[in-house]
C-alpha cells in the first residue's frame, strides 16, 4: 500500500482523510502547515501527498512549489484537497506542480481513485 502525507490544518479534515485512507491499509503522516509538510516529506519520502491550500504560515501553493524545487522531493506527487474552487486556483495548483486538484467536499470514491492513478 502507498505512503502518504496528508497536510490539512483542520482537525476535522485531518481525521476523515487518515482515517479513510488508513482502512485502506495506507501508512499516514499528518501535517498541519505547509512547513511542516516539507520537514515530514523530506524524512519520510511518501508516496503521495494530499496538500491542502489554505492554511496559516506557508500556505499550500507555496510548500507545493518548494517541495518540486527540492531534488528528494521533486517526483512526489502532489494533490491538491482544498475548498478554493475557482478555475484560477486550480491552475495556479497545477502551475505550482501539483498532478491533481480535488475540491472539497471529495467523495471517498474520488479519494481512493486517485491514491489508485499515482501511487
Amino acid at each position: 500500500m502507498a505512503r502518504i502525507l496528508i497536510v490539512e490544518d483542520s482537525p476535522t479534515e485531518q481525521t476523515a482523510l487518515q482515517l479513510l485512507l488508513s482502512q485502506h491499509g495506507h501508512e499516514i503522516w499528518v501535517a498541519s502547515d505547509g512547513k511542516e509538510a516539507i520537514e515530514l516529506a523530506k524524512t519520510h519520502l511518501p508516496d503521495l501527498i494530499f496538500m491542502d491550500v489554505v492554511m496559516p504560515g506557508l500556505n499550500g501553493y507555496q510548500a507545493t512549489r518548494e517541495l518540486k524545487k527540492t531534488p528528494t522531493t521533486a517526483e512526489i506527487p502532489v494533490v491538491m484537497i482544498t475548498s478554493k474552487t475557482q478555475d484560477s486556483d486550480k491552475y495556479w495548483g497545477i502551475r505550482q506542480g501539483a498532478k491533481a486538484y480535488l475540491c472539497k467536499p471529495v467523495a471517498e470514491k474520488d479519494i481512493l481513485d486517485t491514491v489508485a492513478a499515482l501511487t
